[in-house]
């Protein structure tokens, strides 16, 4: 078995939980999609337990912290400097860069793709629900995978099927069985759920079976952090009450 985690943005007490629920169920092997910081007010603490993770991908607010960030709006742009400045500070800030700098964008196994956002452009394309309608976008992203795509970035955890459909975890009951058919699986976000749900979102992979996780957290904690710094905008903390 193995965890499927995405989309933490700087939510050390969403992440906490989640690894927390990782470990009562004995699994081991973690890996993350990307976006580790950004938005969140504990952009050190959230790299240092992702370090332990199997694999790592690049986000694109990574990237954003490393160099310059592009297409963000004012309050993410704001986010993205705040990060940085606090990369920059503190113990072990070296290891952070390195880290943050050494980061694949995209890694292959039999059969299996991660990418933080999709097949055709690992980094920055978003793949959203309604993206089932738009034929040429979809069948052009399937061409690129293998079989299963396991994806971020959009904060919208689904399952996209290769006849182009959508389904919600709720519509599969939080769990689904997987075929050789292709899926492209979005795991959902840790630490910024935008799907109406405050509770964060990972899946879990067991051979061929999917499981998604829904888990609480002390949002309301994150949210006083978040107004605590004048460079992060209250409605990122607002925003975490209502999953949007």
């Amino acid at each position: 078995m193995r965890a499927i985690i995405s989309d933490i943005h700087g939510n050390l007490e969403a992440l906490d939980a989640v690894l927390a629920d990782i470990n009562s169920l004995g699994i081991k092997e973690v890996y993350c999609l990307g976006d580790i910081v950004g938005y969140g007010p504990n952009p050190r603490e959230c790299i240092d337990r992702v370090m332990s993770c199997d694999l790592v991908i690049l986000g694109n607010h990574d990237q954003g912290a490393l160099f310059d960030p592009e297409g963000f709006n004012a309050g993410a742009e704001r986010a993205i400097f705040w990060t940085r400045q606090q990369l920059e500070s503190g113990e072990n800030s070296e290891r952070r860069w390195e880290f943050l700098g050494e980061l694949p964008r995209i890694r292959r196994e039999p059969g299996l793709l991660f990418v933080h956002g999709s097949a055709r452009n690992p980094l920055n394309e978003y793949v959203f629900p309604e993206d089932i309608y738009n034929q040429r976008k979809m069948e052009r992203i399937f061409g690129l995978v293998e079989r299963w795509c396991f994806q971020g970035h959009t904060h919208i955890p689904g399952i996209f099927t290769e006849d182009l459909n959508f389904l919600s975890p709720e519509e599969v009951n939080f769990e689904y069985q997987l075929t050789n058919q292709k899926h492209l699986i979005n795991v959902g976000s840790v630490g910024q759920p935008r799907n109406g749900v405050p509770d964060s979102s990972y899946v879990v992979l067991d051979g061929d079976k999917l499981t998604y996780r829904r888990v609480k957290y002390d949002v309301d904690k994150t949210v006083k952090k978040i107004y605590d710094v004048p460079e992060l905008d209250n409605f990122l903390g607002d925003r975490l009450r209502d999953g949007r």
